[in-house]
């Protein structure tokens, strides 16, 4: 069965191409529905609307997803709301970043 949380430990194999820490550490996966035909739609964001990174970060993350056994279609769609903050990184990610 294809769940959330199957979703998100995949996606955890994805880098953010600048910093080489999972986007799901990082705070960008914001959330991942599954329906039941095992469609999987991810809402993510970017840590700036001006950031140009997002066909490099997408093409990964179906790449990633695609190798779960019976998913369906994957779509990725872009938000800005709410912004991004360092708040939403994990405390993995917020220590290799060397905050608090």
């Amino acid at each position: 069965m294809i769940t959330k949380q199957l979703i998100l430990k995949q996606l955890e194999k994805v880098p953010d191409p600048e910093l080489n820490i999972s986007i799901v550490d990082l705070g960008l996966v914001y959330d991942a529905k599954v329906d039941k035909k095992n469609n999987v739609e991810v809402v993510m964001t970017l840590t700036s609307m001006g950031c140009p990174l997002f066909s490099q970060i997408e093409e990964p993350i179906k790449a990633e997803l695609g190798k779960i056994k019976g998913i369906g279609e994957i779509t990725v769609e872009l938000t800005f709301e709410p912004p991004w903050t360092p708040e939403r990184m994990s405390e993995k990610a917020k220590a290799v970043m060397g905050f608090g």
